[in-house]
């Protein structure tokens, strides 16, 4: 009986401390696996502490391990369609170091992707809770999740982690999508597949700081929106046709009431009133449309998504 391959792609950013605990516990969850056969694809995505040293050591002393090493940091999305541009395992999957995805659910997926009646070809996971997540953040993510869902065709799960083992063929088509902008969360979406949701409690960091400011992860979410609806643009054009409308109306109403009344007061208070919310609206409408344009601008210079500037020498390219 030939054994299958399961490739787990670990995107890594400053985790030094966290990877040597990582791999213990993949380690022990693989032990009992028999019947499958483990690559470990650890993508140094430009730390600036000793990660990639670590990811030498867990090389040499271990031949499943693989690793890339970036010129500069590149963010996680690059990151992670690197390691799974060079996996070959018949299951790929997608980790973080920080042991946030617990690697005691791996068993559970394989079993789940292995059963054929039940014909899936992803399991993914998604937290119940944010415990141990400041109340502000976790209060703008669930918001994020209602606003895309309702202007996307493409429906995100809140909660979803990017942790999920997926078939070689759903790979390959995520790997056709090519774009620079991207937002694994919608691509995973979009490019369809059955999917097994697996839900389990948050569980925080083993070791480590967290790479994700509040201000990086509303940049994420501007991503996502822009990257999966044009929706923004129609409200933008709605709001242009409503201001119209209210002006319109406004000289007619100002009109009547000179001639019929006069007009004793000069009125500047309104009027700076309205130039300055008129003017929001006009600002906020460019700045949705100079978003569409900077992604556009973005895509058209074709640059590569990730430079990479060192590599195992088992890797496969």
């Amino acid at each position: 009986m030939i054994k299958k391959k399961v490739s787990i792609i670990v995107s890594c950013y400053n985790e030094e401390k966290s990877l040597p605990l990582f791999y213990q516990e993949i380690s022990k969850v693989f032990q009992n696996l028999s019947k499958v056969d483990l690559e470990l694809i650890l993508v140094d995505d430009g730390s600036k502490d000793q990660t990639l040293t670590e990811m030498k050591k867990l090389s040499q002393k271990d031949n499943r391990v693989r690793y890339i090493s970036f010129s500069r940091n590149f963010g996680k999305e690059a990151a992670m369609y690197a390691g799974l541009n060079a996996a070959t395992g018949d299951y790929v999957g997608l980790m973080d170091a920080d042991l946030q995805d617990p690697p005691s659910l791996l068993p559970k997926m394989i079993e789940i992707l292995e059963d054929k009646d039940l014909d899936y070809d992803c399991v993914a996971t998604r937290r119940v809770d944010r415990k141990g997540e400041p109340p502000i953040r976790s209060f703008f993510a669930r918001k994020f999740y209602k606003i895309i869902n309702k202007m996307s065709d493409v429906e995100l799960v809140d909660g979803a982690r990017d942790y999920r083992l997926m078939s070689k063929a759903m790979v390959n088509a995520i790997l056709q999508l090519k774009e620079y902008n991207r937002f694994s969360k919608g691509l995973f979406g979009f490019v369809g597949f059955n999917t097994k949701w697996l839900e389990y409690e948050n569980i925080e960091r083993v070791a480590g700081e967290t790479k994700w400011s509040f201000w990086k992860l509303f940049k994420y979410a501007v991503e996502g929106i822009v990257a999966f609806t044009t929706a923004p643009l129609t409200i933008a054009a709605l709001l242009g046709i409503i201001f119209c409308i209210i002006a319109f109306v406004m000289i007619i109403v100002i009109i009547t009431k000179t001639i019929m009344f006069g007009d004793p007061t000069s009125g500047w208070p309104s009027m700076i009133c309205v130039i300055f919310l008129v003017s929001g609206v006009q600002l906020f409408c460019l700045g949705i449309i100079g978003e569409y344009l900077s992604k556009t601008y973005l895509e058209t210079k074709k640059r590569p998504i990730y430079i990479i500037k060192e590599t195992s020498k088992n890797i496969e390219k």
